[in-house]
């Protein structure tokens, strides 16, 4: 930024003098000099603000005279303000500003200003518990922003996922006790969204979208920071909330759309305090929402309050909380025989009528949740400070859940209704401590997280067993022959209360309350070796403590384990592409399982070493233009060892033999070409095989879990800046995926779901004050799939039109 020789200033303030206002402008950086972008950069009681450009430079004018407050906020930095007093017309120039990098409280500021490539979020202090820039870190991972999920008018947690690279649905949330919020594939592992803030969130449900700031999804094994609980060995999906911030402002936003969407949500957020030192906001929802099949429904209310105390210039406290009550019918799956292969090898042969659900709304789930989360931020010194953190989770589920299940036993592909009352309960406890320093050993620059964390899970099941209640056939036909008696019946199973209680009431009812505990350390450490050359290395101990079942000591066991993390990065140009390599592991505690010949005696009880991944990955990240293009090019090559199988010398014995390889590559690309115009994209591929099992029909096939083997999606969104037009903008894109294999017995049969691309395309006009748009999704009306041994038809065309006031 060059300045206006001294001549041009007292001409422009000459020319301004009627306005009465003055002007200020300066420079930001971090610790090591280097000018910091985006930096917000907020007036207090003035409603004014910027960011910084590449140079770290920022102007606001039209400041009124007098003193102001200027507040300065940059996500991982710790926050900083400045008083300064303006006489009128003047232009001060404030001393250069110093950043120190640490957590994200109270940092979503609002300005005024336009921030480029609004799809892209690439630096977060969740990824790898540091504040480190996408550039820096060896790990890949995807961000969905809040600017993307506003531009598609984005209802649901599965259409949010839909933007990041690799991952797929397997099946939705069922609403069942320990079902969470539904399965993903990800780098051809079934992964669950358990992590909110960055520590575990748990749910029974769908993931409400009116309070996320942006998804991360982390890829490859993760266990190092994150441990074994709520990861798994494709990566994590973490849910980031929105946060209280400087200033008072809001908005109230109202959806409807096709198969009864209704929703209406609020924003709210507002100083508590004449000192500006204790902000609060409100995020809260109500929805309903009906299937697009001949019954069922969600009906959910939502509340999410949270605060930010900033005690002094050292101290800080923060408090959120995500409480939701809702009701729903659960989705029906088609369970194909996960023992044997279908008789149908694909839809055609199923003859499946998509629009029957097979269940009554008069089966409902209701699935009451909270997450509760309390953290204290303290100051230790200019490169030290603390973290503790104090998370609590509580779902339950109570109604009824029902399956179709294909025993193979009945003629034709029939599947049989099994019905169950479900009664259960989940709470858990996370507590860490963590300590992040930035300091300097001779001329080498540390960034260090270290850290010790407890988590407790305390599952509480009183529900039923499980009823036979009728089959039915794909095609919609009923049949009342029971296949596990003898006789041949032609009962009625009405799909009532009272039909089911009736079922049910000859079912015993679960007595079972089991408990974990997980006891770990961990560290990180990322060492600058040259400004342009740093090493990733980081260590974690595990100890799994398992409870079972408090009324049987024989299902207790505990293991313990080591899971290591590296990396190293070099960027030939500074700031702008760098490239990468990483080492990471992923593990999974393995219960003890009984062996020996019942014939020969008493078995016994044999204990295993926790199951291990290992992932090798290198690659490319760049910022090319500015922060107009951010690119990840990625090859990853993940192996899992030491999956117990039966020995293939004894059917009596169990060893850790079995083995799964998944590989292949990523490209995901974030661009801003001109202002305006916003794209986000990703391809995928994915090569999963099982290299060992104790089935040898198995070896060589595909792991159902693994999902597609190709992935793609694109969203582009262009907002007019000027003009005629200004304010008014266009949204499109696609997703699609390969055919994907979601029962495979090899040779002796598969059943495969067929390919698709699905288009969306959205419409909207944004002021001020206001915006309205309306989204088209599945435009084209495409009929698909998915699945996890199982069939789920997707939603048809559907309208959306959505209407928010801002204040």
């Amino acid at each position: 930024m060059y300045k206006l020789p001294h001549l041009i200033l007292i001409l422009l303030a000459f020319a301004g003098a009627t306005a009465q206002t003055a002007k200020i402008e300066g420079n930001v950086t971090d610790a090591n000099n280097t000018p910091l972008l985006g930096v917000n950069v907020f007036v207090k009681n003035a409603q004014k603000g910027a960011q910084t450009d590449r140079d770290g430079h920022f102007e606001i004018d039209g400041i009124s005279e007098g003193t102001h407050t200027i507040y300065f906020s940059y996500v991982g930095f710790k926050n900083h303000e400045v008083t300064v007093t303006l006489l009128e017309n003047e232009t001060k120039q404030i001393p250069s500003i110093i950043m120190y990098e640490g957590n994200e409280i109270l940092q979503e500021v609002v300005v005024n200003g336009e921030r480029r490539n609004k799809f892209s979020r690439k630096k977060t202090a969740y990824v790898s518990k540091l504040p480190l820039e996408d550039l820096e870190n060896p790990q890949v991972y995807s961000t969905i922003t809040t600017d993307l999920l506003k531009s598609q008018i984005t209802t649901n947690f599965e259409d949010a996922l839909k933007n990041a690279t690799g991952i797929e649905k397997l099946w939705s949330s069922t609403g069942r006790g320990g079902d969470g919020a539904g399965y993903y594939s990800l780098r051809g592992f079934s992964v669950q969204p358990q992590l909110v803030n960055g520590v575990p969130g748990i749910t029974n449900g769908t993931i409400n979208a009116a309070n996320i700031e942006r998804i991360e999804v982390i890829k490859g094994p993760s266990a190092t920071l994150f441990g074994s609980t709520v990861t798994s060995y494709g990566g994590l999906i973490n849910v980031v909330t929105k946060k209280p911030y400087i200033g008072f402002g809001g908005e109230v936003s109202f959806t409807s759309g096709t198969y009864g969407l209704n929703m209406i949500s609020a924003d709210l957020n507002t100083p508590l305090d004449k000192e500006n030192n204790i902000y609060f906001r409100l995020n809260t929802s109500y929805s309903t929402e009906d299937s697009f099949q001949d019954a069922g429904f969600r009906k959910s209310f939502f509340v999410a309050p949270s605060l930010s105390y900033k005690v002094n210039n050292r101290l800080s406290f923060s408090f959120y909380a995500e409480i939701t009550q809702a009701e729903q019918t659960n989705p029906t799956f088609l369970f194909l025989n996960r023992s044997a292969p279908s008789r149908a090898g694909n839809l055609d042969e199923l003859n499946y009528n998509n629009k029957l659900s097979f269940t009554s709304n008069a089966l409902t789930l209701t699935n009451p949740s909270a997450n509760y989360r309390v953290e204290m931020d303290y100051k230790l010194s200019d490169t030290w400070q603390s973290q503790t953190i104090l998370s609590k989770s509580s779902t339950s589920t109570d109604g009824y859940y029902s399956y179709l299940f294909d025993y193979g036993i009945l003629e034709g592909t029939t599947f049989s209704r099994l019905i169950n009352k479900q009664n259960s309960r989940t709470n858990t406890t996370d507590i860490q401590q963590n300590f992040i320093g930035d300091f300097k050993l001779g001329n080498l620059r540390n960034r260090v997280v270290a850290g010790v964390d407890y988590f407790n899970s305390t599952v509480t099941d009183n529900s039923t067993g499980y009823a036979f209640y009728g089959n039915v056939r794909p095609n919609g036909q009923t049949i009342g022959d029971d296949p596990f008696t003898e006789e041949v019946e032609d009962d009625s199973y009405p799909l009532t209360t009272a039909g089911v209680d009736d079922a049910l009431a000859s079912q015993t009812v679960n007595n079972i309350k089991s408990k974990t505990h997980v006891y770990s350390a961990y560290v990180s450490d990322v060492l600058n070796i040259t400004p342009t050359l740093s090493a990733m290395a980081g260590v974690r101990f595990d100890v799994f403590d398992n409870e079972g079942d408090l009324t049987n000591p024989d299902d207790d066991y505990d293991q313990s384990t080591f899971s290591p993390k590296f990396g190293l990065l070099y960027q030939p140009i500074k700031d702008v592409i760098s490239v990468f390599a990483n080492y990471q592991n992923g593990f999974t505690n393995v219960a003890p399982a009984l062996v020996g010949d019942p014939q020969d005696g008493a078995q016994t009880l044999k204990s295993f070493d926790p199951e291990q991944a290992n992932q090798l990955e290198f690659g490319v990240k760049t910022n090319f233009f500015n922060n107009r293009l951010h690119a990840t090019i990625s090859y990853y090559d993940i192996n899992v060892t030491d999956k117990v199988i039966t020995d293939p010398s004894s059917p009596f014995n169990k060893i850790q033999g079995g083995e799964v390889e998944s590989k292949g590559f990523e490209v995901e690309v974030n661009a801003n070409p001109v202002s305006g115009l916003n794209i986000k994209a990703g391809f995928s591929n994915n090569n999963s095989e099982i290299i060992k099992n104790d089935n040898p029909v198995l070896l060589g096939t595909r792991p159902v879990e693994a999902g597609p083997e190709t992935l793609y999606n694109l969203w582009a969104n262009y907002e007019f800046q000027e003009g005629a037009l200004d304010g008014f903008g266009l949204g499109a894109g696609f997703n699609g995926a390969s055919e994907r294999v979601t029962i495979d017995y090899g040779s002796a049969g598969q059943f495969i779901l067929p390919e698709y691309t699905v288009a969306n395309a959205s419409v909207f006009y944004q002021a001020d004050k206001y915006r309205i748009g309306l989204k088209l999704n599945n435009v084209f009306n495409k009929e698909y799939y998915k699945g996890w041994t199982t069939i789920t038809p997707q939603t048809p065309r559907a309208l959306y039109a959505n209407f928010t006031y801002k204040f």
